[in-house]
């Protein structure tokens, strides 16, 4: 879910990185612009990020699509991975700026992606393509940047990506050190409070019961973005693929479908304001299930704060970092042995 400015063949990993993976124990969209080099003039050379909102770093393909483009900020072999949610793409978050800087003095990069789901991508996408393509980044990262692990950071829907990537049990998955869930909000319990869902519902199921379920749904299923039934199906349907994070699911759905959670160090950031989430939802009940869920994840509940947290950037860049630290200067297991 990121409706603030509206709501893949994964690379086989060589086994020549597999002896050197660690991994630790226990709304606006912005205007920023990015340069891969330094810049002149007003700029400041130091640091990821200039006095001109300029970010410096490596772009780089890391898949055969065209698509398939991500973009490092800092130099480093720890990388916090930024999995954006529906309808996002670079610079998704107002506190990307302040944490690339932050991560920097701490020696960590920051990653930004794109995948066959950025932007209008998400309606013909799905979370197994999200997995897919997570873990070619992951494993370029590994074998051409000598990652030694990474944390992947989730903003809205991309907290379903985390969840099910985490599920897949892919090769690369092992190098992931840590997930922080900003924002897991229900995609169907919002889209429940519109008037076109119940009838749009019926006709995705409709459409798969017939064999058509990557036909694309009527406009009015998602005027922002092409929808095929598959994927409205699984976003706005009752235990649809999706449907992960909804208030009324029992302590044994969300277990069924958070568990396997406890087996990576794991935040739950929760905006306690969060748009997205209707108004008779118990913010503080349901988080603190999610966190039971996952097996005792961390529970950071931002009071005030919005679904992107552009109004608690600061907040949001401290619970980011005090975490990424926290796991960092731990000794690793090696997830091979």
């Amino acid at each position: 879910m990121n409706m603030s400015s509206s709501p893949s063949s994964s690379a086989s990993a060589s086994s020549s990185w597999l002896s050197g993976i660690v991994r630790g124990r226990s709304d606006k969209p912005g205007s920023i612009k990015m340069a891969a080099e330094s810049v002149s003039g007003g700029g400041d050379s130091v640091g990821p990020v200039n006095r001109n909102h300029q970010f410096k770093g490596l772009m780089f393909k890391y898949g055969p699509k065209p698509i398939q483009v991500a973009f490092k900020t800092g130099n480093y072999k720890q990388q916090v991975i930024f999995i954006g949610g529906l309808t996002d793409g670079f610079l998704a978050t107002e506190y990307l700026e302040p944490l690339a800087i932050a991560l920097e003095k701490e020696k960590w990069s920051l990653v930004q992606f794109l995948m066959s789901s950025s932007y209008t991508g998400y309606g013909t996408s799905s979370l197994q393509q999200d997995s897919l393509e997570i873990d070619q980044l992951i494993s370029y990262l590994i074998n051409k940047e000598e990652s030694e692990g990474v944390v992947l950071l989730g903003h809205s829907t991309g907290c379903q990506d985390i969840v099910h990537y985490l599920r897949t049990s892919a090769a690369c998955s092992r190098a992931v050190r840590a997930a922080i869930l900003q924002a897991p909000v229900s995609d169907r319990e919002y889209r429940a409070t519109l008037p076109e869902t119940p009838a749009m519902i019926d006709l995705a199921s409709e459409m798969i019961s017939n064999g058509r379920g990557l036909e694309l749904m009527p406009k009015d299923a998602d005027p922002c973005a092409p929808m095929t039934a598959s994927r409205y199906y699984s976003l706005c349907a009752y235990m649809g693929d999706d449907d992960m994070f909804s208030s009324d699911l029992s302590d044994d759905q969300l277990k069924q479908r958070l568990g396997h959670m406890a087996n990576t160090p794991c935040q739950v950031m929760f905006s306690m304001a969060d748009e997205y989430v209707p108004e008779y939802v118990d913010k503080k009940a349901l988080v603190k299930r999610l966190c039971k869920a996952m097996g005792g994840a961390e529970k950071v509940e931002i009071e005030w704060g919005n679904h992107s947290l552009s109004n608690r950037v600061e907040e949001a860049v401290q619970s980011i970092i005090s975490f990424v630290k926290f796991e960092g200067p731990k000794g690793w297991d090696d997830p091979w042995s």
